[in-house]
């Protein structure tokens, strides 16, 4: 039956027509909010009672909240001697402990924790945390990627996965002394699951990597198409990234953002910037980048350059 007039014209209420140069790049034209440059001091973990604080960027990325990127929500939850549920309408969600040891209880499993383990869950994975004293953990999941998507998870893509700090500072430190590790520009361990081969992240969303950033040294710039979370795991004064849009002709970036690292706070960096890390503190330092790359890596889209 071929529809009538008044039909077709509400069919096309939302139809619009635009040239190339009018849509072909929204974040130029301010259409699409840019991912700012933004830090979350760790002050919040000193404060008394369990809470959990969104680090929220869904204002400035024009987006359903929260949001600390386009796919990805980042969170601080201090726990203070009792219970607390966590939820989200994601496939992926990681933990870190920041800080203190207790319990989840998460997709019918009991997890036991201390500082520096790292526990990944599937969709449906509400938890329920708690411990004796105090505990600080990082929390990352993909439900705004979801929230655009306009769906729900369907099934689970792997098993609730645990990373103890013992393994992967073994394994760290295993990579940093072999002859290869002293040559390379990052010394990192990255986290990944036996669920997923092609991309060998912690989910099919998620990367994770565990790295040192030895004292005196800095690591080249390089940049890449996902956004990163990045946690400040143990450093002292001194530490530092620069973040920026273009390198000069001795690989350096230019009129650099310089974002000053502290232990327990998180910082963003922008998917495409050219970035690089510097210890000027006399200490080694850890970091924790948490980033979409997991799906970046699956759409073959990831992009990682380094200058030089």
């Amino acid at each position: 039956m071929l529809s009538s007039a008044t039909d077709r014209q509400a069919s096309s209420a939302q139809a619009q027509y635009f040239s190339y140069g009018e849509a072909a790049n929204p974040i130029r034209s301010g259409l699409t909010g840019a991912v700012p440059y933004r830090s979350f001091s760790p002050a919040f973990f000193a404060k008394n009672g369990s809470a959990v604080m969104a680090l929220d960027l869904s204002t400035e990325l024009q987006c359903a909240g929260p949001a600390t990127g386009p796919s990805l929500s980042a969170n601080f939850i201090r726990l203070d001697g009792d219970e607390l549920r966590t939820a989200a309408i994601a496939t992926s969600q990681l933990f870190f402990v920041a800080d203190g040891q207790g319990d989840t209880e998460a997709c019918g499993e009991h997890f036991q924790w201390s500082k520096g383990d790292m526990l990944v869950l599937p969709a449906g994975g509400d938890a329920i945390h708690s411990c004796s004293g105090k505990a600080a953990l990082y929390w990352v999941h993909d439900a705004p990627l979801l929230r655009y998507l306009g769906v729900t998870p369907s099934e689970t893509r792997f098993e609730p996965t645990f990373y103890s700090h013992r393994d992967s500072q073994g394994r760290l430190a295993e990579i940093a002394s072999s002859p290869s590790g002293a040559r390379a520009n990052r010394v990192s361990v990255l986290l990944g699951n036996s669920a997923f081969p092609q991309t060998r992240t912690v989910s099919h969303t998620l990367w994770a990597m565990l790295g040192i950033l030895p004292a005196g040294q800095e690591q080249k710039p390089h940049r890449h198409q996902s956004i990163a979370l990045d946690f400040a795991v143990d450093c002292r004064p001194g530490c530092y990234t620069l973040i920026g849009t273009e390198l000069d002709d001795q690989g350096n970036i230019l009129r650099p953002h310089r974002e000053d690292w502290a232990a327990g706070a998180a910082f963003v960096t922008p998917p495409g910037y050219w970035h690089s890390h510097h210890n000027e503190s006399g200490a080694d330092a850890y970091v924790l980048p948490i980033q979409d790359a997991g799906l970046h890596t699956y759409l073959r889209t990831l992009d990682i350059l380094f200058s030089g």
